[in-house]
């Protein structure tokens, strides 16, 4: 084959790729009709067992997928609380995705993940397993009803930490808020007005405070119908293990890809798109979907 035909099997390869992109998004788009899943999404992480320092490094390796992921779909994501950088490894960071759907394709991240490596910490470079729990909200438009009594908030001003410059670091423009009823707390230091980050955190604080109501109304209809759901609190739902092989696996749809180094740089789609198919033909758990990819 001359260099002319190499060209015509390259472009149509690629062409090939790009189409099935294409109709792979329409796939994914189709399945999302729930209420919200075109809002964009709040996203917290939490470290969790495996250590402080361990879990800390891990949640942040996550939030890094996600922030890669973004970036890969051309939107844009924003802190609500201080990044990975400047916070100590026991806090979570909170990160708004912005852009279409990201709501409804993001909520296939929320569960415990789990990581198995060779710990980057460890002197003896022993084997560690350490944990992390993703949640998703969707971030609610100011149209949406969700009343919030001011009596029922403790909000806080602090000076912000971290880089920002002097009109960030010397006044008290960051705002912490705590709803009394829940004890849900919120923050926002991001902005230079203290009012910019009040409204901000409020906003976070809406969108936990519907998630909360939203699944309090499943639990009740779970009750009474006696369904059960498809991933118990506490487990993991993928595992990414780096030591003493290589492969991230999903436990809901039994999807494993050999290349873990591609998935945490945001290369998540097949792990989505898997979700929201079980999901939709209800054969989650049932190891649907066993896609492999090196």
């Amino acid at each position: 084959m001359g260099r002319a035909g190499e060209d015509v099997g390259t472009d149509l390869e690629s062409g090939l790729d790009r189409l099935e992109e294409q109709v792979e998004a329409a796939e994914t788009k189709r399945l999302l009709g729930g209420e919200h899943d075109r809002a964009n999404a709040v996203v917290t992480i939490h470290p969790g067992a495996g250590g402080h320092r361990v879990a800390g490094n891990w949640a942040d390796m996550l939030l890094r997928m996600y922030l890669k992921w973004t970036e890969r779909r051309g939107s844009s994501a924003r802190f609500s609380t201080t990044k990975p950088v400047t916070r100590p490894a026991s806090r979570a960071p909170t990160v708004t995705v912005t852009g279409d759907f990201a709501y409804g394709m993001l909520l296939a991240e929320a569960g415990v993940h789990r990581l198995v490596r060779i710990s980057p910490f460890d002197q003896a470079a022993r084997r560690h397993t350490s944990f992390a729990s993703v949640y998703v909200w969707p971030e609610l438009e100011d149209d949406v009803e969700i009343e919030v009594d001011e009596k029922d908030l403790r909000v806080d001003t602090f000076c912000a930490s971290g880089p920002g410059g002097q009109g960030v670091n010397t006044t008290y423009s960051a705002v912490r808020i705590t709803h009394l009823p829940t004890n849900i707390v919120v923050s926002c230091q991001n902005e230079r007005s203290q009012i910019r980050n009040r409204d901000a955190a409020m906003k976070v604080l809406k969108s936990r405070l519907y998630d909360m109501k939203i699944k309090e109304q499943q639990a009740k209809i779970e009750k009474l119908g006696g369904e059960k759901k498809d991933i118990a609190f506490g487990s993991q739902i993928r595992s990414y293990v780096l030591h003493p092989y290589q492969m991230v696996k999903d436990h809901r749809t039994k999807t494993q890809v050999g290349d873990v180094t591609r998935v945490l740089d945001g290369d998540i789609d097949l792990f989505i798109q898997t979700y929201l198919k079980a999901k939709a033909n209800g054969t989650l758990g049932q190891g649907a979907g066993r896609t492999t990819r090196g």
